[in-house]
């Protein structure tokens, strides 16, 4: 997924958007700052500063600034949520833990290597379980005893899954043994930082309730969960931007030259249009 937060001079959310990333990188970055600002009611001259984070940063031209998603997330849960320590984001590409201090990212870990571990994996699994995957949580919800995924490799875990239908195990507990498969791992890497509470749960997979209780379950504390988990790396970068433009007024330097904010200007109106 692509997203983009625009804030304004008091900290406020002047428009969000999110949308599936596709295969145009480049010209979706423009599609969605298009969208974005039009929620907004701005044009693009009028906004002073660009963040460009996650894995797609290279691809967004008229940025200011490219900034790594883990100090962008790390700063978007910290506005959150002040008191957090810790934060683990799981989305369709990776799972991360984030060790936090006074709003700053000071440690991380992070599986980017397997799918085992991230939203993929159930994103794989739910056509296997012939469910949708918004389905999945409140399916998990019905279990009365969840089966143990012992497979690391997605492919064989899917073979794992076959075997519990083809032997008449409930939807219910396949689906919560998934789960409890997903944070045992992710809980395993999280460690490493020395878990802390409060603890953020952040990422796509932060929608499905029973991920959520399955987490908490593994890690044997509260969990804290966004109102909207899949926003907080833009969030994050968007207030990045607002404290570079502060910092640069109060020292009378520019964020940009002018001359190549408006050269950045027609190009992103060429390539939306």
């Amino acid at each position: 997924m692509t997203k983009a937060v625009i804030i304004n001079g008091d900290g406020k959310t002047c428009s969000s958007i999110i949308g599936p990333t596709g295969p145009e990188h480049r010209r979706l970055a423009n599609k969605v700052m298009e969208d974005a600002l039009r929620q907004a009611n701005l044009s693009f001259e009028e906004i002073s500063c660009v963040i460009a984070t996650g894995y797609g940063r290279i691809n967004v031209p008229f940025a200011d600034r490219q900034i790594t998603e883990l100090t962008c997330h790390a700063k978007g849960v910290a506005s959150f949520f002040p008191t957090a320590r810790t934060a683990i984001d799981i989305g369709g590409q990776d799972a991360k833990g984030l060790k936090i201090k006074n709003g700053k990212l000071v440690d991380f870990v992070m599986n980017d290597r397997c799918a085992a571990g991230t939203g993929r994996f159930l994103e794989i699994l739910v056509d296997t379980l012939g469910l949708k995957i918004e389905e999945l949580g409140n399916t998990s919800l019905k279990s009365t005893k969840k089966v143990q995924i012992s497979n690391t490799c997605t492919v064989f875990a899917q073979m794992e899954v076959m075997t519990h239908l083809s032997q008449g195990t409930p939807l219910p507990d396949i689906v919560a043994g998934l789960h409890d498969a997903i944070a045992t791992r992710v809980v395993r890497m999280a460690k490493k930082l020395k878990i802390e509470p409060d603890v953020v749960f952040t990422g796509g997979v932060a929608k499905n309730i029973g991920m959520v209780n399955a987490l908490k379950d593994n890690l044997g504390l509260e969990v804290l969960v966004p109102d909207e988990p899949l926003l907080t790396g833009a969030l994050g970068a968007a207030i990045l931007g607002k404290e570079l433009t502060l910092k640069a007024l109060a020292e009378g330097k520019p964020i940009h030259e002018k001359e190549r904010r408006l050269e950045e200007a027609t190009f992103f109106q060429a390539e939306s249009n």
